[in-house]
């Protein structure tokens, strides 16, 4: 929505130059519940005269069903679209507007105050260069607040500023104002943030007074209106032109005669002639031309899309990082990282994501959980896994080497998001603080897989079987070991070769060192996964039988083989049969509180969605399930 200006009546075209070429500022407005977010944003619309008639009628209409204002309009009705929030009268999703003044154009992210909305505000808060903080005057700082200022200041938001909302109702008393300011400032020191541009500011959303315009309740202040701060911020110095950073989205070949990269100048400046260096390769060229959709500059500065052409026929993809030789990023596989975890299921040591860092995609695991942050005292506290809506400082290790900057430097090629293998949705945002080393320094990292002249395939071929691993999973008691046993008995006498792999006699050698823990039993699962692989590789069918409880563990074990030699077998059985069963007193030892981590009481089971063969033991017997075994790899080609 845009200022009514009386250019766009006399001369359209000067108001559209105008318009375009307006500064941007990002904002979010945060807080606790019922702090009065809406009708703050619905405040500004109103008063800065950005809302249409029939926008205004409408929330006339609805503000006497929904509304708390009487016959007044209730403005926070402009910006909860949702019924439910409505209904309710709280924020749920982010809601974003887009507004625009004079001097200025805005996009504002309402974000919800509510505890178990945290991800919904971090996402808002992704891209803003400021944040407003608002605190009912009555109630002053809650444990909401503190945790989402010590989101935003881990988001890099620098400039905050703290709306003291709902004055009227505390007789516009300046002595409460000072004591809330105190009492947030005292929040910025116990977090650490000590270069925070803090602007506090009183107001009342309901009534108007100093949101657009100066309050005639509150002259003991002379600080300028909300407004007026938003449209005069400074955010030159929030710009980096010194730092080139030129993340590869992908290759332009319209004609053989053309090679391009184009992508976004995240920051830095470039110039036709320019010396660059591409990440990871570290390989040199110069830039020869910059070409936009308005044709060839001879320099860029961020954030504009371009594409460039360099001198030199070297090997860039998408993913690639362009930048100047002198003033390169961090390049490695490990760094610790402040992750914000979006999913219901916890984040858990050793686990296996997809990570996204700007355009890059590739593998992470989260190798250690060093703290994570109580959000009422604010205090680092151990942690072994993180919840839906916590904060923590993680370790990651990835698969490949990847150009990064720290965020407090750089946010954007500082930031990376988390996705699940199986479901593709984000589950978690990190925020990159330090670059680490996964590989001790005395470790040899020089080393190639060795070919050898007997293959794969001549082995299998004189055993007359292709070679795969029968990868048996399911609670304890459920007959994994039973069955696996039986059908390598049937395998052997039909003349296979087979290796079976059971969990408590690898833990007797190879895995003695690990417990039963979250991050212990991925360990586990890895080094079976690999010694798997290399017992294909010498031709056998190869049967494991494990509880491997995480979806994620038998995925990564799956990605190590080639597709097909990965058969994932559900031995199904329902939790109260298995305890019956209880062939090794486990369950009842669980219960009794003597073993802790116990798949099925204290830690949970991951079922496959879509298993290579699903076994039901509490339906058919042994010799059963043998028979459906046999049948499904007779019809998937592994045996005859």
């Amino acid at each position: 929505m845009s200022h009514a200006s009386p250019l766009i009546h006399s001369d359209i075209l000067t108001y559209l130059e105008q318009h375009q070429h307006k500064d941007l500022l990002r904002f979010i407005t945060c807080g606790s519940v019922d702090d009065g977010k809406s009708t703050l944003i619905g405040r500004l619309l109103h008063d800065s005269a950005l809302i249409y008639e029939d926008q205004l009628a409408a929330v006339t209409k609805d503000s006497k069903r929904y509304g708390t204002t009487g016959d007044a309009p209730d403005l926070a009705l402009l910006v909860d679209g949702l019924q439910s929030e409505r209904e309710q009268g709280i924020t749920i999703d982010v809601a974003y507007r887009y507004f625009s003044t004079d001097r200025r154009k805005f996009i504002i992210a309402d974000t919800p105050g509510h505890e178990q909305y945290t991800r919904n505000m971090a996402t808002g808060a992704s891209t803003a260069s400021l944040a407003i903080i608002l605190v009912d005057a009555r109630k002053g700082v809650l444990p909401q607040t503190k945790r989402h200022t010590s989101i935003v200041t881990l988001l890099g938001i620098k400039h905050l500023l703290l709306a003291v909302n709902k004055m009227d109702l505390v007789d516009w008393s300046q002595a409460r104002f000072d004591e809330i300011v105190a009492d947030y400032r005292s929040v910025l020191t116990k977090l650490g943030v000590r270069d925070a541009d803090l602007i506090p500011v009183p107001i009342s959303a309901l009534t108007g007074d100093h949101v657009v315009h100066p309050s005639q309740h509150m002259p003991w202040h002379d600080g300028p209106p909300l407004m007026h701060v938003l449209e005069h911020l400074d955010l030159r110095r929030d710009r980096n032109f010194t730092d080139l950073r030129f993340p590869v989205q992908y290759v332009n070949r319209p004609h053989h005669e053309f090679r391009g990269y184009a992508g976004t100048l995240q920051s830095g400046t470039i110039h036709v002639g320019d010396e660059i260096m591409v990440l990871p390769s570290r390989r040199r060229s110069r830039v020869e031309s910059i070409v936009t959709h308005r044709g060839e500059h001879e320099s860029a500065t961020a954030p504009h899309a371009i594409t460039l052409t360099l001198a030199d026929d070297i090997d860039v993809a998408r993913g690639d990082m362009i930048v100047h030789p002198n003033n390169a990023p961090s390049v490695g596989d490990a760094f610790d990282a402040t992750v914000v975890w979006m999913s219901d299921g916890p984040l858990r040591p050793g686990q296996l994501y997809d990570i996204k860092l700007g355009v890059k995609m590739t593998q992470a695991t989260v190798r250690h959980i060093l703290h994570r942050r109580d959000m009422h005292s604010l205090e680092h506290v151990p942690a072994d896994q993180l919840a839906l809506n916590e904060i923590g400082l993680c370790s990651l290790s990835l698969a490949t080497n990847v150009p990064f900057d720290l965020y407090d430097t750089l946010p954007a090629t500082g930031s990376f998001i988390l996705i699940d293998r199986l479901t593709h949705a984000t589950v978690g945002a990190g925020m990159i603080r330090a670059s680490t080393r996964t590989t001790p320094p005395d470790r040899a990292t020089n080393v190639v897989w060795a070919d050898t002249k007997v293959t794969k395939a001549m082995r299998a071929s004189l055993k007359t079987q292709r070679p795969c691993v029968l990868w048996f999973t399911g609670l304890s008691g459920a007959g994994k070991s039973t069955i696996a046993n039986a059908l390598e008995q049937r395998l052997a006498a039909m003349g296979h070769h087979t290796y079976l792999l059971d969990g408590d006699n690898v833990r007797h050698g190879l895995n003695r060192d690990l417990g039963f823990n979250d991050e212990d039993r991925v360990e586990n699962i890895r080094r079976i996964g690999e010694v798997a692989k290399l017992m294909v590789d010498a031709g056998l069918i190869v049967i494991t039988a494990f509880i491997s409880p995480f979806r994620g563990d038998r995925q990564m074990v799956r990605d190590l083989l080639n597709p097909g030699e990965f058969v994932e077998v559900f031995v199904d059985v329902p939790l109260d049969v298995a305890e019956r069963r209880d062939p090794k007193g486990l369950y009842r030892r669980a219960r009794a509180g003597e073993i802790r981590h116990f798949t099925g009481i204290d830690s949970p089971y991951e079922p496959p969605p879509h298993p290579e063969i699903h076994l039901r033991t509490d339906d058919e017997d042994v010799n059963a399930c043998v028979e459906r075994a046999l049948a499904a790899l007779r019809e998937r080609g592994v045996v005859e």
